[in-house]
């Protein structure tokens, strides 16, 4: 349970997911608790591993960032944003994104209906971490949570050279 009786999430409470070294999701509010309306959680992601292009089925994926500077890609967009940028990746549409500062951030993640988070809620349940999975258990997990993939899902610490190098192309071009 993330909420409180009072609907409240204090600071540092919250089932938490250690997806792999350095980068965890703190679940702030659960699927179950909203009704399956809405289900929230605040990611540490250390600079540049690559979340891999992907896509949610069911969800709409909402992001927020409090602090330092991300790469995100909508589509075929690439865009910088810089501390107190939001995005809004709709259902269905391939989307990824980086963190291009030099430290640790923190970004918001929302999804509406809840069902794309339930992968975050059942991780932290298990507490296997991705770095722990071979990309065949990867596929499977995200596939039965109906996220989609645009590109093999890979090691959240890195992607192989042929899907890192139009990131690399369009960082490059954009300037970050």
């Amino acid at each position: 349970m993330a909420i409180d009786a009072k609907g409240f999430v204090p600071p540092g409470q919250g089932p938490v997911w250690n997806m792999a070294p350095g980068r965890s999701a703190a679940l702030k509010l659960l699927g179950g608790e909203t009704a399956e309306s809405v289900m929230m959680f605040e990611e540490g992601a250390p600079p540049a591993p690559i979340t891999p292009m992907h896509l949610h089925y069911d969800s709409d994926d909402v992001k927020w960032r409090p602090e330092r500077k991300f790469t995100l890609k909508i589509g075929d967009e690439v865009t910088v944003g810089g501390p107190g940028t939001c995005a809004c990746m709709p259902r269905g549409v391939p989307h990824a994104w980086k963190n291009t500062g030099p430290e640790t951030g923190r970004a918001l993640f929302m999804y509406t209906p809840a069902g794309a988070g339930k992968v975050f809620e059942d991780m932290s349940h298990m507490q296997r971490a991705l770095s722990s999975m071979n990309d065949d258990e990867i596929a499977a997990l995200f596939k039965g949570y109906r996220w989609g993939r645009t590109a093999a899902i890979l090691r959240w610490g890195g992607l192989p050279k042929a899907l890192r190098q139009p990131w690399h192309e369009a960082l490059h071009r954009i300037g970050a």
